[in-house]
C-alpha cells in the first residue's frame, strides 16, 4: 500500500494515524506511550522522513477517540497487539516497529506474536517483560508503585484530570518536558472520554498473556536513560536475554523518561541504526 492512510479500522473501532515521508520508502511504525498521543512523534517522524523512511504513528486504543472501548477487558495484550497487527495487515508489507512506555510493551509483545510481519524492533525505556517481571523484586517494585494506584477505581481519573496535582505527577516528579506537559492538559485533562478509557492499559494487567514472556526473535535495539523515574538499570540490563537475534543497548545519559520529547534526534539516529543495520 503506497498511498497515505488517515486510519484504520478493526472490528468496529478506528484508529487515526500520522502517515508521512515519502511513499516507497521503508515502512517504520512508531506506537506512543501513556499518557501521550501519535504527535509526541514529530520530531523523531521528521527525522526519519528527512533519511528516506515512510513514518505511521498510530492513537491507539483508548487514545484514539473513534476505539475507545469501555469495558477494561478490551485494553489485555493480546487485543493491543491484535490492533497493530491489523495495522500491518493494511500497510501491505512488514514493518519495522518502534515503541516508547506502553508502546514499547506492545512492541515487545507483537515481536514475540508476529516476527514475520516485523523487520526490527526498537523499544524505548520499558525492557522485555519478562526482565521487567525479573527486576520488581530487585528495586524496580518501589519505581513501579504507581501501577497499583491506577488499578484503584476513580482515584487516578481525579488526581489527573486536576492541572495542579497532574503538575506534580508528570512534571515535577516525572520529569515530563514542560511543552509535553502542556500537550497532556489539552489531550487529557481536556478530554474526558480519553481520561476514562486510558487506565483500562494498567487495568487488564490481570488479563496479560504468557504469551508475553517469550523471547523475541527480530533484530533489536533497547534504549534506556539513566535520568528515567519509572524504569531501573536492573531490568534495562536483563533484557539482552531475552533476544536471540543481533540485540543492541543503548543508553541515553541524562535524559528523563520522556526520549520522543526530550532527545528526539537521538532517538531518531538509533531508530535509523537499527533499521539500517
Amino acid at each position: 500500500m503506497t498511498q497515505m492512510m488517515t486510519s484504520f479500522t478493526r472490528n468496529d473501532l478506528t484508529f487515526d494515524v500520522i502517515d508521512q515521508g515519502p511513499r516507497e520508502g521503508e515502512v517504520v511504525v512508531l506506537l506512543h506511550g501513556w499518557p501521550q498521543l501519535n504527535t509526541c512523534w514529530n520530531e523523531v517522524m521528521a527525522g526519519l522522513n528527512a533519511s528516506g523512511y515512510r513514518t505511521i504513528a498510530p492513537n491507539q486504543r483508548g487514545f484514539a477517540l473513534g476505539a475507545s472501548p469501555k469495558n477494561r477487558y478490551a485494553y489485555r495484550m493480546s487485543e493491543l497487539v491484535a490492533d497493530i497487527s491489523a495495522l500491518i495487515d493494511e500497510v501491505g508489507q512488514s514493518v519495522h516497529l518502534v515503541g516508547h512506555d506502553w508502546g514499547a510493551a506492545i512492541a515487545w509483545a507483537a515481536a514475540m506474536e508476529h516476527p514475520d510481519k516485523i523487520r526490527t524492533l526498537t523499544a524505548i525505556s520499558v525492557p522485555h517483560p519478562s526482565a521487567f517481571v525479573k527486576a520488581m523484586p530487585k528495586g524496580q517494585i518501589k519505581d513501579s508503585w504507581y501501577m497499583a494506584v491506577f488499578n484503584l477505581p476513580g482515584l487516578p481519573e481525579r488526581v489527573l484530570s486536576n492541572p495542579q496535582r497532574a503538575r506534580l505527577a508528570l512534571q515535577v516528579k516525572a520529569k515530563m518536558p514542560a511543552e509535553a506537559f502542556e500537550n497532556y492538559l489539552r489531550d487529557f485533562a481536556g478530554v474526558p472520554a480519553r481520561m476514562r478509557t486510558c487506565f483500562g492499559y494498567y487495568r487488564a494487567l490481570p488479563f496479560s498473556s504468557p504469551k508475553t514472556l517469550r523471547k523475541v526473535t527480530v533484530p533489536t535495539t533497547y534504549i534506556w536513560s539513566d535520568n528515567d523515574v519509572a524504569l531501573s538499570r536492573v531490568g534495562a540490563e536483563m533484557c539482552a536475554d531475552y533476544v536471540t537475534a543481533d540485540y543492541r543497548f543503548e543508553v541515553v545519559a541524562g535524559a528523563s523518561h520522556w526520549l520522543p520529547d526530550e532527545q528526539p534526534k537521538e532517538v531518531a539516529r538509533i531508530i535509523e541504526e537499527r533499521v539500517r543495520g
